[in-house]
């Protein structure tokens, strides 16, 4: 499938639509925890099992993202949408047909495996054509594309709840509610597969945007031998870990942090608190990396990190005392955790240049990868432990969020150690024209 090459006159603000449209839908992906509940009850899971779809799934993402990336460079954004789309609806039908078989495995498979490979090419599919229509805007550019990811949920968290309610939270309303999301899914993702297009190359667009291929250009090879990239690999491993802990066991966890108050939540709050998540998620990866044109990607991560800790440091110490502290705490830090996948794509651009970026940025996303495992299983294992032992409530999660409050410490000191890359891993201007010259 050859990248479809947009036309004399074509517009460049019908790109984000398009990333939009994969973008919403895989972001599904946040909005997991909603049906935590109901599998553990159907299925008899410890919070710990009923996590392991969504890991598997973030995994894959990376996994895919990293092997992918040279792939989706190669073939173009409408190749990268397909594949996500066959990938990540299939994985809904098979885990469909685990719940109705009550076949854990099936849906380990469908949903983390099947689905996470599509999560991976679906995220990166249009990363780095965007950077390529918004040279001049990389931070704003991505941030509108992965504002999706992070938005997905919002949409996905009460749609899924009333389709629990309506279908039934045993194993065959569960099985109905994925088939759905399966079918729809396969339809809103089409959208962007059919009106995707990659800019005319090397050549300046008609409102004076400038060309792609200008200044520090880093292949994805000579990007990964450089601390740089290993730097960048910490902060967002470390950035992402601290979010998806709470993310995914956010439903969950408000229930358990007032169960013990004259204020308890019920269910349907805390759908609605896993909605406000989204909100926030969705709103940081638009606001934060837009910000980050302006004040620089560096200064950006430092409020992500440092900011957030303190975030993490007043729930740990006040949250199951005000429920108004909690919310806005964790809504900061969500917002922190969207901002920085949004702005590591610019921060890439910033270091490496724009001539492979995409598959440099898959690969910099095995850091969300590790990041899919160590969050949800420092909450998930600690809680499981602790209620093991009698603790109930917020003492459920004390230790996690101090191991949350020490991670954000590392990102941030990796990110006080990112420097210019050295000119010996540069791309040579010929071979940056010659490049241009075959994609042209």
């Amino acid at each position: 499938m050859s990248p479809p090459v947009a036309p004399p006159g074509w517009s460049r603000w019908l790109v984000p639509p398009a990333a939009l449209s994969v973008h919403l839908s895989i972001g599904q992906a946040y909005a997991w925890s909603v049906f935590k509940p109901s599998l553990e009850s159907a299925l008899d899971l410890s919070g710990t099992q009923s996590a392991l779809p969504f890991q598997l799934g973030i995994v894959m993402l990376g996994l895919s993202a990293a092997f992918g990336g040279t792939l989706v460079e190669r073939n173009g954004p409408r190749w990268a949408m397909t594949v996500a789309l066959i990938c990540f609806s299939s994985g809904f039908l098979i885990s469909a047909l685990g719940a109705a078989t009550e076949q854990y495995w099936l849906i380990v498979f469908g949903y983390g495996f099947v689905g996470g490979i599509g999560l991976g090419i679906g995220y990166i599919s249009p990363v780095s054509t965007l950077i390529k229509w918004f040279p001049d805007r990389p931070g704003m550019a991505t941030g509108i594309a992965i504002m999706g990811f992070g938005g997905g949920a919002l949409i996905a968290s009460p749609w899924s709840a009333q389709m629990l309610e309506s279908f039934g939270s045993d194993s065959s309303g569960i099985a109905l509610a994925f088939l759905v999301h399966g079918l729809t899914y396969a339809v809103f993702m089409s959208l962007g597969v059919l009106l995707v297009r990659v800019p005319r190359p090397a050549k300046t667009a008609a409102d004076g945007t400038p060309a792609p291929l200008e200044g520090v250009q880093v292949s994805a090879n000579s990007a990964v031998r450089t601390p740089q990239f290993w730097l960048l690999w910490i902060v967002l491993c470390m950035n992402v870990t601290a979010g998806i802990g709470i993310l995914e066991k956010a439903a969950p966890m408000i229930t358990d942090f007032f169960a013990d108050t004259s204020t308890p939540v019920s269910v349907s709050a805390a759908a609605g608190f896993v909605a406000l998540l989204s909100a926030a998620n969705m709103a940081g990866r638009i606001g934060w990396s837009s910000t980050s044109d302006l004040i620089g990607r560096k200064n950006i991560y430092r409020v992500y990190l440092g900011v957030g800790a303190l975030m993490y440091a007043l729930i740990a110490w006040v949250g199951d005392s005000s429920k108004p502290v909690f919310i806005i705490a964790a809504l900061v830090i969500l917002s922190f955790y969207g901002g920085g996948f949004a702005t590591i794509p610019a921060y890439l651009k910033d270091l490496f240049g724009t001539y492979q970026v995409g598959a440099i940025h898959g690969r910099l996303l095995t850091a969300w990868s590790t990041a899919g495992v160590l969050g949800p299983l420092i909450v998930n294992w600690i809680a499981d432990r602790q209620e093991e032992a009698g603790k109930s409530g917020a003492s459920l999660y004390g230790l996690s969020l101090v191991i949350m409050i020490g991670l954000l410490v590392v990102g941030f000191v990796a990110n006080e150690l990112v420097r210019p890359v050295d000119a010996r891993h540069h791309v040579p201007a010929q071979k940056e024209k010659e490049a241009a010259d075959v994609h042209e």
